[in-house]
C-alpha cells in the first residue's frame, strides 16, 4: 500500500498543478462555504434510493457520516503540497476499506459521487463574481478530484473484498474441518431433544406461545448461524431451512386443533415426517464435508481473529435483515501477567486451555467462540441481546472463579474474568460493536476487575440508576439466560 499510496499521491499533486490557483481556490471556496449543504444533499438523494437506504438508515449511521462527508469535503479540496496529498490519499484507503467492511455496493459509491460532482458544478455556475474561464476549469478540477478519490477508494475496496473473501473460503473449510462425529453426534441428539420437548408439550396442551421451535432450538441456532454458512451451496442446506419453517408452522397448525382431532394427526404426522427428513439431509452434508485440516487457535482450539470479520459482518447482516438481536462479550483473564510470572509460561498455557474449555462447554452451538490473543477472548452470542448477554457474562464469570485451575505442578490456582458486554445497535460496521465492547472491558478493569460490565448504549436504565450497569460485585440486571 506504501507504494501505492505515494504514486497516488503524485498523481493527485500532478493533478493539482495542471490548474491554476485560481481554478482551485474557486473550488475549495464553493466546497467549504457549502460543506453542510452538499452532505446533505449528498445523503438525501442516497436516502430516497431503496437500495441505499439499507446501508444509511439507521440514524447514528445518518449523523456520523454526514459529518464524514463534510470533513472529506474539506480534504480533498484542501490539499497544497505532497504531504497533505499523500494524507488525503491514506483517507480515502481508510473510506475504501469501510465501504468494502460493510459491503456497500461499489455503485452505491460512483452514484453518489455523480450526484456531488453535478450539484458542485451547480453551486460553480451560479457564483456571481467567478469568471467563465475560472468556473470552467474549477469544475473540471472538481470533476478530476472526485474520479481519483474514487479510483483509491475502489482500489481499496477490491484489495479488502478479495482478503475477505478468501477468508470466507477459509472459514468455510475451518467450519467443515471441526471433529464431524462428535458434531453429528450432538446435533444428532439436540434434533431429538426439541422433538422430545415438542412432544411433551403438545400432549400437555401447552398453548402456541411456550411450544418449542425448532428454529429457535439448540439444532435449529446451530444450522441457521453456522452449518448453513459451511455448508454454503448444498443444495441439501436450502431443503433443511425450508423443512425448518415447515416444521414451524405446522406446530402451530396442530396447536389450534384438539388432540385426536384430524387436522392436529395431520400436522403431527408433517412435523414428524418433515424431522426426518431434516436428519436426513444433515446426515448426507456431514457425509460430504470429509477430514479437511483445522484452521483453529493452536492452543486453545477456539476460532482465530482471521475468521473474526467473515463471522461478524455474516452475524450483523443476519441480524439487520431479520431484526434479531445480538451480543459479543469481550473477557480477559485479570493478572494474567502475574499468572506467567509466578508459574511459567507453561502454567498460563494450562490457564488459557481450561478457561477455553469452561467458555466452549458454556455456550450454545450456535454462538462462536474465539481467543483474539494473550488472554482475550471474544464470545458471540446469537439472538441474545445486551442485557441477557449481561447474564451470560456473569454466569461465566461465576463459573470461573469457582474453578481453581490446575497447574502442571499439581498445584490450583484460582482465576477470574473481567468481562465487557454489549449489544448489537444496528450499525453496519462490526467494528463499532467490538470497540463498545472494548471500552465495557476497559470499564470493568478500571471498576476492580472480576466484574462484567455492559456498554452504554446497550442499556434503557433511568439516569439515575448505576453508570456501570455492572454485574459481578453488584446486582445482575439481566434476566436469567
Amino acid at each position: 500500500m506504501k507504494h501505492s499510496t505515494e504514486v497516488m499521491a503524485l498523481d493527485w499533486a500532478h493533478t493539482h498543478s495542471r490548474y491554476s490557483a485560481e481554478q482551485c481556490q474557486l473550488a475549495q471556496d464553493v466546497s467549504a462555504r457549502h460543506t453542510a449543504a452538499l452532505a446533505d444533499d449528498f445523503y438525501d438523494c442516497m436516502l430516497a434510493d431503496q437500495g441505499a437506504a439499507f446501508f444509511l438508515s439507521h440514524e447514528l449511521v445518518q449523523t456520523r457520516l454526514r459529518h464524514a462527508m463534510q470533513e472529506w469535503l474539506l480534504t480533498v479540496f484542501d490539499a497544497r503540497h505532497l504531504a497533505q496529498f499523500q494524507a488525503a490519499v491514506a483517507y480515502q484507503y481508510r473510506i475504501g476499506e469501510v465501504h468494502a467492511r460493510i459491503e456497500i455496493p461499489v455503485h452505491f459509491i460512483i452514484r453518489g459521487m455523480r450526484l456531488l460532482t453535478r450539484r458542485m458544478h451547480e453551486l460553480l455556475h451560479a457564483e456571481p463574481d467567478a469568471l467563465p474561464h475560472a468556473v470552467l476549469g474549477a469544475c473540471r478540477y472538481i470533476s478530476e478530484v472526485t474520479l481519483i478519490s474514487v479510483e483509491i477508494m475502489c482500489h481499496a475496496y477490491e484489495t479488502s473484498h478479495d482478503r475477505k473473501s478468501r477468508a470466507e473460503e477459509g472459514y468455510r473449510l475451518l467450519a467443515l474441518s471441526q471433529n464431524i462425529g462428535a458434531e453429528k453426534e450432538r446435533q444428532r441428539a439436540a434434533l431429538l431433544d426439541w422433538e422430545n420437548q415438542l412432544m411433551f408439550g403438545l400432549s400437555a396442551n401447552l398453548p402456541w406461545q411456550q411450544l418449542p421451535r425448532i428454529r429457535k432450538s439448540e439444532f435449529g441456532l446451530w444450522f441457521t448461524h453456522k452449518a448453513s454458512h459451511a455448508f454454503e451451496g448444498a443444495s441439501e442446506t436450502r431443503s433443511i431451512l425450508l423443512q425448518l419453517a415447515q416444521v414451524d408452522s405446522l406446530i402451530q397448525t396442530a396447536s389450534h386443533h384438539p388432540p385426536g382431532s384430524a387436522q392436529r394427526a395431520q400436522a403431527l404426522q408433517g412435523i414428524r415426517d418433515a424431522t426426518q427428513a431434516v436428519a436426513y439431509l444433515v446426515e448426507c452434508l456431514f457425509e460430504q464435508a470429509g477430514n479437511l485440516e483445522s484452521g483453529r487457535d493452536t492452543l486453545t482450539r477456539l476460532l482465530n481473529r482471521k475468521y473474526l470479520q467473515v463471522v461478524m459482518n455474516k452475524e450483523i447482516a443476519y441480524a439487520r435483515k431479520i431484526g434479531a438481536p445480538l451480543s459479543v462479550l469481550l473477557a480477559d483473564i485479570d493478572h494474567f501477567k502475574l499468572i506467567n510470572d509466578t508459574h511459567g509460561h507453561d502454567g498460563g498455557d494450562v490457564v488459557l486451555q481450561q478457561v477455553a474449555s469452561l467458555i466452549s462447554t458454556y455456550s450454545r452451538g450456535g454462538d462462536y467462540t474465539f481467543r483474539l490473543g494473550g488472554e482475550e477472548f471474544l464470545i458471540v452470542l446469537v439472538d441474545v441481546d445486551g442485557l441477557q448477554a449481561l447474564s451470560v457474562a456473569d454466569a461465566l464469570r461465576r463459573r470461573v472463579q469457582e474453578r481453581p485451575m490446575a497447574l502442571p505442578d499439581g498445584s490450583r490456582v484460582q482465576v477470574t474474568l473481567s468481562v465487557g458486554v454489549s449489544g448489537h445497535s444496528g450499525h453496519p460496521d462490526y467494528q463499532r460493536l467490538l470497540k463498545s465492547a472494548d471500552q465495557a472491558l476497559y470499564a470493568a478493569k478500571a471498576a476492580g476487575r472480576n466484574r462484567c460490565v455492559l456498554a452504554e448504549d446497550d442499556t434503557d436504565m433511568p439516569s439515575g440508576a448505576p453508570a456501570s450497569h455492572a454485574a459481578g460485585h453488584q446486582p445482575v440486571r439481566a434476566g436469567a439466560r
